[in-house]
């Protein structure tokens, strides 16, 4: 029975992946209904605000003439409690008449909490619990941080060449890897709600940072300028996306009409406080969760990734790194206050690129 329900839970996983990058604030989810040792139906949840994984399954079943009495429910997360976009999704199933749910895990959001399992086993649904727990906690690991603490699951981005520099000495980075490399960047992007980088990489690099080799949502743009230097003539500025910028009340007195040029170009800038214009990174953060957004990608450059390792709050690393040597230039991590300790998760080939992902455990855990 085991082996049949992670057969089973595997499918929801590979399920719930299609809605990457669509689904944000909410969670990732597939599901399967099974009957007779046969698949009737699958579903996963497609984009938010709209049916969950199980109503898409059994609204699927349905319009193919199943009877879903007597049948067995996979899904990855355990089925939502409440209304919210939506009605609960244990209160679907209890009205189908499905006889058991397997479920990958116990959703930690307060609002369910355990409390869909108990509804079902009130109702004599047989439950089985945590099949599969530690891919479904992987799968939606910005889900869970987020609901946790009410702060974006940070990840960091660098690229570097294989003596480990990240930029030419006047801070120019275009191009380190390959259109590979440069194309699963746009994947991640797409996945996670927003990007954010520094001043200084805007002012070098000018990039765009939206969606383009890939098929995806564009992210959030988020730009941490202290000092307001950059300009309305900038690529990120363009309406592609939505744009933040995080500057310093500090210089913003004596700048209000660059203040109202942006905002006439829709642009949000939100004044912070400040130490001699450096904007403290969970105070930005703090901001994001209150906007809901639940993960963020750090691009750049070489001071903005030190802040971050500095402030304790990137929770993965992906670490590409190509053949090419600079010999001088910009360190990938410098100035890095704190130890830092990381945890080797996978490694993938792009051509001649390499890119290793890295954990950094929380109070000595990781987060899966």
């Amino acid at each position: 029975m085991k082996q049949i329900d992670e057969r089973w839970m595997l499918k929801c996983l590979n399920l719930a992946k299609l809605g990457a990058g669509s689904v944000s604030p909410n969670p990732l989810v597939g599901s399967v209904i099974i009957k007779n040792g046969k698949k009737i139906s699958e579903g996963y949840h497609q984009q938010y605000g709209g049916p969950h994984a199980e109503i898409n399954a059994i609204n699927y079943a349905i319009s193919k003439k199943n009877k879903l009495a007597g049948s067995t429910l996979y899904v990855n997360l355990e089925p939502c409690y409440h209304f919210g976009k939506t009605p609960p999704c244990v209160d679907a199933i209890l009205d189908h008449g499905i006889a058991r749910v397997v479920i990958g895990m116990q959703d930690p959001n307060p609002l369910v909490a355990g409390k869909s399992i108990k509804k079902l086993k009130k109702y004599d649904v047989a439950c089985t619990i945590d099949i599969l727990k530690n891919d479904a906690e992987q799968l939606n690991e910005k889900f869970f941080w987020f609901i946790k603490t009410g702060m974006p699951f940070v990840a960091l981005k660098a690229a570097q060449t294989s003596d480990g520099f990240i930029a030419k000495l006047d801070g120019t980075s275009k191009w380190i890897t390959n259109a590979q490399s440069r194309k699963y960047v746009h994947q991640l992007r797409s996945e996670y709600d927003a990007v954010i980088v520094g001043a200084n990489t805007i002012l070098k690099d000018d990039p765009e940072l939206t969606v383009r080799s890939v098929k995806g949502r564009n992210p959030l743009r988020v730009i941490i300028d202290g000092k307001l230097l950059i300009d309305l003539n900038k690529k990120i500025f363009n309406t592609k996306a939505p744009t933040i910028v995080y500057t310093s009340k500090k210089y913003l007195k004596y700048d209000q009409k660059k203040i109202k040029e942006f905002a006439k170009k829709g642009i949000v800038v939100v004044q912070m406080d400040s130490n001699k214009g450096s904007i403290k990174i969970k105070d930005v953060l703090n901001d994001l969760g209150k906007r809901q957004i639940t993960s963020v990608l750090v691009e750049g450059g070489q001071k903005l990734f030190s802040e971050f390792l500095n402030s304790g709050a990137v929770n993965k690393v992906y670490l590409f790194t190509a053949p090419q040597k600079n010999m001088t230039g910009l360190k990938t991590f410098e100035n890095i206050s704190r130890p830092i300790t990381l945890v080797k998760f996978s490694r993938k080939r792009f051509g001649t690129d390499n890119l290793e992902e890295f954990y950094i455990p929380k109070n000595g855990k990781l987060l899966r």
